[in-house]
């Protein structure tokens, strides 16, 4: 009986010595907080449900970027356009949103007032002011008296610092051309002259990029970059724009150029290898908010990394400075991550 005894008081021993020592493995080290969080999207509409506002809270965002077609308005009626505005400061996870995070941004065509509209929008002015006023621009800003809505902004932490340009891509461009293909909407336009950004617009992108110290320089488009196959809008409707734009950044020297766009009611990332640039250019699309291309079949686009995602979402950008590392993520309900994304630079 003793022995039967001496051999259980062995094993639990060696048992326990086991389970001491399994308990003491190193667990996983937990990945580090970003430096900083940048959370954006596009095409949405106040009337409809928008299941994300109180995930995007939960991320604890340092800026939050509108993409344009913040609410649908078509119209040249700029107090009907108004009047929309002010329903999205009524939904009360975006006003949550509002009071505790800054709120940055461009338009597209729907809340600029004219569905693929450019330059030749009557009330473009006076629908400029309209925008200001929703995002909350002081009514003796110089953004007031100049044309267009492009803006840069800086936000400097103890780590590092993040410059984010917004582009206008609607008060100037140039007339689009359609495209005899019943399958495609517009062609490239090749006409010399022919222009997204204007003189103007240009020059003060050129500055911004040459004379900026930032760590990571994000630049919203609002419409697509690298994605020129499909035939809806995009820059690749004006393929010497593109290409002034690529020189420009490889010109500038600028630092972590990642590029931004929605309005196509997909979410997808491109990447492309730029001649004489250090790191892939990225533009990463996030659309829709309130409403997606659910039908999506699919589309040509040689720079795609990964697969489309045609359900509504949002985009997060975790900027590590140390590592020089963007973390993008495409985001659904409730903290999906519904594709992933990560570049170092």
């Amino acid at each position: 009986m003793m022995k039967h005894i001496s051999v259980l008081l062995v094993l639990m021993v060696l048992f326990m010595g086991c389970k001491r020592k399994e308990e003491k493995q190193p667990l996983e080290k937990e990945k580090e907080r970003p430096d900083f969080v940048v959370a954006f999207g596009s095409c949405n509409m106040p009337q409809e449900p928008n299941p994300f506002w109180d995930d995007v809270v939960a991320e604890n965002p340092d800026v939050w970027i509108w993409g344009g077609d913040i609410v649908y308005a078509d119209t040249d009626d700029v107090d009907r356009i108004r009047t929309i505005y002010a329903m999205q400061d009524t939904v009360q996870g975006y006003a949550r949103l509002k009071a505790e995070v800054p709120i940055i941004g461009t338009w597209d065509d729907h809340d600029f007032g004219l569905n693929d509209g450019g330059y030749g929008f009557a009330v473009k002015k006076e629908s400029q002011q309209v925008f200001l006023d929703f995002m909350g621009v002081p009514s003796d800003s110089e953004r007031r008296n100049r044309e267009g809505v492009y803006a840069s902004h800086e936000f400097e932490m103890p780590e590092g610092k993040v410059k984010i340009i917004v582009l206008d891509t609607r008060y100037f461009r140039s007339d689009l051309i359609k495209d005899e293909d019943p399958k495609r909407r517009y062609k490239p336009n090749t006409e010399e002259g022919a222009t997204i950004l204007g003189d103007a617009q240009w020059d003060w992108l050129k500055g911004e990029l040459a004379n900026s110290d930032a760590d990571f320089n994000l630049i919203m488009s609002s419409i697509q970059v690298l994605s020129g196959e499909h035939g809806f809008e995009t820059w690749g409707n004006f393929p010497h724009e593109v290409q002034k734009l690529e020189t420009m950044i490889v010109e500038s020297g600028a630092k972590g150029v990642i590029i931004l766009s929605g309005d196509r009611h997909i979410s997808e990332f491109s990447r492309a290898t730029i001649t004489g640039l250090s790191y892939p250019l990225v533009d990463f699309t996030s659309s829709g908010l309130t409403h997606s291309y659910a039908s999506f079949s699919g589309e040509p686009n040689s720079h795609r990394v990964g697969e489309v995602v045609s359900d509504k979402s949002y985009g997060i950008i975790n900027l590590y400075f140390k590592d020089k590392e963007a973390e993008m993520k495409i985001m659904g309900d409730n903290g999906a991550v519904l594709q992933e994304l990560k570049q170092t630079y």
